[in-house]
C-alpha cells in the first residue's frame, strides 16, 4: 500500500494545507467536496499542487510533521521544483 504527503493551494502562492492519506484521490474528492478540513474549506483550498508517495506509514506521517514545521518559503520552493507554475495535479 502506498501513502502519500500531499500539499494542497487556493491558488499559486495563495493558502495551502498539508496532509497525509493513503487514498490520495478519494482524500482529494473529499477535500473539493468541503467534507475532509474546515480550513480547507473556509480558504477554497482544493488544488493539488505537491505529493511524495511513501511505502511505510511512519515514514509518511513523519514527514508530514516535518514539513507542517516548515517555513512557508521552504513550502513554496519545495512545491516550485517539482511543479513550478503550480498547476493542479491528478492524483495517482
Amino acid at each position: 500500500m502506498a501513502y502519500y504527503v500531499y500539499i494542497l493551494a487556493s491558488r499559486p502562492n495563495g493558502a495551502i494545507y498539508v496532509g497525509v492519506t493513503n487514498q490520495l484521490s478519494l482524500r482529494i474528492e473529499q477535500h473539493r467536496n468541503g467534507e475532509a478540513s474546515a480550513h480547507t474549506r473556509k480558504y477554497n483550498i482544493f488544488r493539488l499542487v505537491y505529493f511524495e508517495t511513501f511505502d511505510h506509514i511512519d515514514d509518511a506521517i513523519t514527514f508530514e510533521k516535518r514539513l507542517k514545521k516548515w517555513r512557508r518559503a521552504w513550502k513554496d520552493g519545495l512545491i516550485e521544483k517539482h511543479n513550478p507554475n503550480w498547476d493542479e495535479l491528478t492524483p495517482p
